[in-house]
């Protein structure tokens, strides 16, 4: 394993790379048409139609890079999806980085860590996050009365963890990045951005906006909503400290996304962010590229302090 290090401005950036010692591996780099295909996939993984159309050449002929790409080893299936009546192959990058290495030359220890992330995650967080910068807002509750209900969010100092999380892969944004629900709402931002809601329903009532589309839903008939509802199967969570991490497609603008951490109440909002943040890896094990997904998480209190500082991943 191989690490590119880029030093920007006061701040280090890593990514994965292949290094080999045989040009012959990489002679599938060496045409335009499929370094555009690289870069196109770099971003996110694609089917060749969609690649076709954005290069605006024939379909046979990206097939052909594609091909040759696989046969190099450069790029996989990532998945593949239902479009137009046919299946399509979704593509992803093996690596994002390639270099040659000569034998011999200085090698210098390193004296700082290099954190490794799950190969999902960049997935997860496009469009959140894109060449190392927020493209996101993150949305928190309004801890005043507000919505039907009236209610106060009590869960709004979750979101720093959030943000923490965040900076490991993306650096300070101009704007600011955090806005209240009554604030997205009054300005009608909600289909303009790409956006991280932190909360449940009521104390969010973006999240309550974007519910019915949710894999896993909030009950929305029965105040005060405190039950999960799984779409795909049909299990109903009632515990408190139960939450959902989500992502979908806007429904009003596709070409936007949307995050969800919340829970049943504050602590299943706790737990979301907490499996978001720290368990990782076991929250985003099934995932594979889905635009629309969601996990369900149970906080556990494994110190016996009274505290959720553990999640069970339950769906």
């Amino acid at each position: 394993m191989a690490w590119l290090i880029k030093k920007v401005g006061d701040k280090f950036y890593s990514k994965d790379i292949r290094v080999v010692k045989d040009p012959e591996k990489l002679k599938g780099l060496f045409n335009r048409t499929r370094w555009k295909i690289l870069e196109m996939l770099a971003e996110r993984p694609r089917y060749p139609a969609e690649i076709a159309k954005e290069l605006g050449i024939h379909e046979q002929k990206v097939y052909y890079h594609i091909k040759q790409l696989q046969n190099s080893g450069i790029i996989k299936i990532r998945d593949k999806r239902e479009r137009g009546g046919a299946l399509a192959k979704y593509f992803s990058l093996e690596d994002y980085g390639f270099a040659l290495e000569l034998p011999y030359g200085d090698e210098k220890l390193a004296d700082f860590p290099v954190q490794k992330e799950p190969e999902n995650l960049k997935e997860f967080l496009y469009p959140f996050v894109q060449n190392a910068q927020l493209t996101a807002c993150i949305v928190v509750g309004s801890p005043d009365p507000h919505g039907p209900h009236q209610v106060r969010a009590r869960d709004g100092h979750y979101g720093i963890d959030v943000a923490l999380f965040l900076g490991h892969y993306a650096s300070m944004p101009e704007r600011f990045s955090v806005s209240l629900d009554i604030d997205v709402i009054a300005e009608k931002r909600w289909t303009e951005e790409n956006l991280i809601l932190i909360g449940g329903p009521l104390t969010n009532i973006l999240t309550d906006k974007f519910n019915p589309s949710l894999p896993v839903k909030f009950e929305s008939e029965k105040f005060p909503f405190r039950k999960l509802i799984s779409e795909k199967t049909g299990e109903e969570y009632t515990d408190d400290s139960c939450g959902i991490i989500a992502k979908i497609p806007n429904p009003e603008n596709p070409e936007k996304s949307v995050m969800v951490l919340a829970g049943i109440r504050f602590i299943g909002t706790k737990s979301a962010v907490l499996g978001f943040t720290r368990f990782t890896k076991e929250v985003l094990k099934d995932y594979s590229g889905e635009e629309k997904w969601a996990c369900v998480v149970r906080g556990m209190d494994m110190d016996g302090d009274g505290k959720v500082d553990s999640v069970e991943v339950l769906e």
